[in-house]
């Protein structure tokens, strides 16, 4: 089983694709992290031999950020935002997009579940 940075690796993937399981590499990174280490891309990660897997594993831990401490350093950008009172940081507050999107009918996944506001009743006479 290969378990790189707490994660373990799904065996029946290509090389490439498994490694972006880990957070903070994708598809890019993960190429790079095989072609700085000499492994083919279309290689099983069940098919990595130990050494492989301890380059791998070195070559990540010297050279990339990723999972925890990359979390955390994300989760204090924000808060820095927030508390410099940034426009993006009253965004993150008030949990609404961030990036300029339109929050007239969109953007459901940012502001949560609908919140009904009833009309004004008319007055009868």
């Amino acid at each position: 089983m290969a378990r790189i940075a707490g994660i373990d690796l799904p065996r029946n993937k290509r090389g490439e694709i498994g490694l972006t399981y880990i957070y903070g590499i994708g598809r890019s990174t993960a190429q790079q992290i095989l072609d700085d280490c000499g492994i083919s891309y279309d290689k099983k990660v069940d098919q990595w031999d130990d050494e492989e897997l301890n380059k791998i594993r070195s070559f990540i831990n010297d050279n990339l950020k990723i999972e925890g401490a990359l979390r955390s350093e994300t989760q204090l950008n924000i808060k820095r935002l927030m508390d410099i009172g940034s426009y993006r940081g009253v965004r993150h507050r008030l949990g609404l997009p961030v990036r300029g999107q339109r929050t007239k009918n969109n953007c459901r996944t940012r502001k949560g579940k609908r919140k009904t506001v009833a009309n004004k009743k008319k007055v009868t006479k």
